[in-house]
């Protein structure tokens, strides 16, 4: 069986057009309540082998509520945002506006002094390649969702564009399954069961 590594994105803790770039705040009373409200369905993926997190306060309390005493991962940590840290994307867009329009159309730019999204999306694949690879083995990460569409865009060896175009949902999961530089995206959904007469 090839390993299997389980993306849980940690629970927000603001609103979307509140989210920030490098968001170091801690989970809101509305974030422990989605939380609670996710826990029993989440719960079955504390039996992996091997729990980490992201180093941000929310991705550490999303796996601390939900019963997984994760290891911290910097690997996992969100984009080096540089100056733009801490600032909203409508806020770097009222400052830089052609910093942040050479950003989102190249992958590779670094306008704000930190980490371009090529080298991001490489860090996040290096992680996810140097886990271990007994058969079987199952991996739990709670994370920012950036870096779980980070991690997704490594494993399906997709354009680094497609980063804009993958939503993750507080408390979604995502699975990938295989080896280090051979991923496949795994689907867990409830199968529909034929009705009996």
């Amino acid at each position: 069986m090839p390993l299997r590594v389980t993306f849980v994105a940690a629970a927000r803790s603001s609103s979307l057009l509140a989210e920030r770039f490098a968001d170091d705040r801690p989970l809101d009373q509305a974030g422990w309540g989605e939380v609670e409200h996710a826990a029993q369905g989440l719960l079955p993926l504390a039996a992996a082998e091997l729990r980490y997190c992201s180093p941000t306060p929310r991705s550490r309390s999303t796996g601390e509520g939900l019963g997984y005493a994760p290891l911290v991962q910097l690997a996992l940590r969100d984009c080096d945002m540089g100056r733009w840290r801490g600032l909203t994307l409508g806020e770097a867009m009222a400052r830089e506006p052609e910093a942040v329009d050479a950003w989102l159309a190249d992958p590779r730019a670094t306008p704000h002094g930190g980490e371009s999204l090529v080298d991001f999306i490489t860090r996040v694949g290096g992680w996810l390649d140097t886990r271990p690879v007994e058969d079987g083995c199952r991996v739990v990460a709670v994370a920012e969702p950036s870096v779980i569409r980070a991690a997704l865009v490594y494993a399906l060896k997709a354009p680094p564009s497609t980063y804009w175009n993958i939503d993750v949902r507080p408390l979604s999961t995502t699975s990938v399954t295989g080896r280090g530089g051979r991923w496949n995206l795994r689907f867990d959904g409830v199968s529909a069961q034929p009705s009996r007469a």
